[in-house]
């Protein structure tokens, strides 16, 4: 839901993620090791917040 082009965040709490998110929590899940942070059950913010942990973790490592 936009509200005068933003996103109300409240609206997304309760909602699963989406289909993108999704893929992209996979991948980045298998890239990291951690295939335990997949899951297809994930609200949408949960799933935004574990992507957001496993691309920090994966550039601190590309970093080394």
């Amino acid at each position: 839901m936009q509200v005068q082009g933003k996103y109300d965040a409240r609206f997304f709490l309760g909602e699963q993620m989406t289909r993108a998110q999704g893929l992209k929590l996979k991948r980045l899940s298998e890239e990291a090791y951690q295939p335990g942070q997949y899951a297809r059950d994930l609200s949408f913010s949960e799933a935004a917040r574990r992507i957001q942990v496993l691309e920090a973790e994966i550039e601190l490592a590309d970093s080394f």
